[in-house]
């Protein structure tokens, strides 16, 4: 797609989303440039500040969610969620002090291939100091718009000191949605991991889905891993929910979209026991699934506290001082989960606590033992 055409097609979404609310369609839907961990379509949906959300009467002048873009850098931004984007292939999150920590890599990506690994401590981006940076700072040293272009990276690793890598962009395509097997005491189950929600994942997560009933018995049982996920467009979580509802609510929306319910699509399945998973690095578009997936008593949650962000945004053209057309994200609202909970600055607690910075694994297995109280022993 080219870029004029994702430009306009990320306009006439947006119009639908403030039209209906049905489509919802505002680039990174729940974050915009505002709500991520993620490099890859996260490089333009970063958090601002410390991990700390703007509070949901925050004043617009204040709202640290606004961002600005060129054509250019919005069409990029655009491709960002079609998949495609330019970088090294890394993940953030949060660290404890505040800073940022490498949290996942794409398999053979550049940051791999240079030797970053998880865990490493991002405190430099060519030779700039990333402490007290908002995340939009951050993603925005990383990201490029030319392949080839380098960056240098200053990183640490507890108990193993300093050290510097150069990496070399990349045009990048994202995977979002993969599947693996997970051995429970009860048989087989399928982990479904969905990284972001740009374009497809709701349907990728619906094969993933059909493809496990007929390849296990049916009351096998699901993993839906949404750690690290950083949000993303609100038509695929919404079609993501919809895998698992027959319809019904899935978040309240209020602000100047005005005040109503956005409802999944019927037909989802009901049946097939479900857990999901998630962490200080699930965000956004994320955690509107997994809040409307706890409210309405569809998934055990497991794992830590999601994020919290609760804010949307949504892009619009403008002018810039010297009249050239530009873009600019503002925050148009809120959500809230069906019963009412509050997600901005507050996150999602989950029904079952994963201890934070456990082995990923740990919590695999804690899913494993949930489900299998879940599954009806054959």
């Amino acid at each position: 797609m080219s870029g004029s055409s994702t430009l306009r097609q990320g306009l006439t979404l947006t119009l639908v989303f403030m039209a209906v609310l049905a489509a919802g369609a505002v680039s990174n839907a729940w974050g915009g440039a505002a709500a991520t961990t993620a490099e890859s379509t996260g490089e333009h949906r970063a958090a601002g500040g410390r991990g700390t959300a703007p509070s949901q009467d925050e004043a617009p002048s204040r709202d640290p969610w606004t961002a600005y873009y060129t054509p250019a850098e919005f069409a990029d931004y655009t491709d960002a969620l079609d998949g495609r984007y330019i970088g090294i292939g890394v993940w953030l999150r949060i660290a404890d002090d505040g800073g940022f920590a490498v949290s996942g890599l794409q398999h053979d990506g550049p940051a791999e291939r240079a030797g970053v690994r998880v865990g490493d401590l991002l405190v430099r981006v060519d030779g700039r100091s990333v402490a007290d940076r908002p995340v939009t700072d951050v993603v925005a040293l990383l990201r490029g718009t030319r392949p080839g272009s380098r960056v240098v990276l200053g990183l640490e690793r507890p108990g193993a000191g300093a050290r510097t890598l150069s990496v070399r962009r990349a045009r990048l395509s994202t995977e979002d949605v993969t599947v693996r097997d997970l051995a429970g005491a009860t048989g087989t189950v399928c982990l479904i991991k969905v990284d972001s929600f740009s374009t497809g994942s709701g349907a990728a997560v619906a094969r993933a889905v059909r493809d496990a009933e007929r390849a296990r018995p049916a009351d096998a049982g699901v993993v839906l891993d949404l750690r690290g996920n950083s949000g993303g467009l609100l038509t695929e979580a919404r079609r993501a929910s919809s895998v698992f509802l027959d319809g019904g609510p899935i978040a309240r929306l209020s602000g100047a979209i005005g005040d109503r319910t956005l409802d999944a699509e019927p037909g989802g399945d009901t049946a097939v026991p479900l857990v999901v998973l998630v962490d200080g690095g699930t965000m956004s578009a994320a955690e509107l699934l997994a809040g409307a997936l706890q409210d309405r008593g569809r998934a055990v949650l497991v794992g830590s506290r999601t994020f919290g962000k609760g804010s949307i945004q949504a892009p619009a053209s403008h002018g810039d001082d010297d009249g050239e057309p530009a873009w600019v994200e503002r925050t148009v609202g809120h959500y809230t989960t069906p019963s009412g909970r509050r997600v901005n600055g507050v996150g999602i607690t989950p029904d079952v606590s994963v201890p934070v910075g456990a082995e990923a694994s740990d919590a695999e297995r804690q899913a494993l033992e949930v489900l299998s109280g879940l599954t009806p022993r054959r």
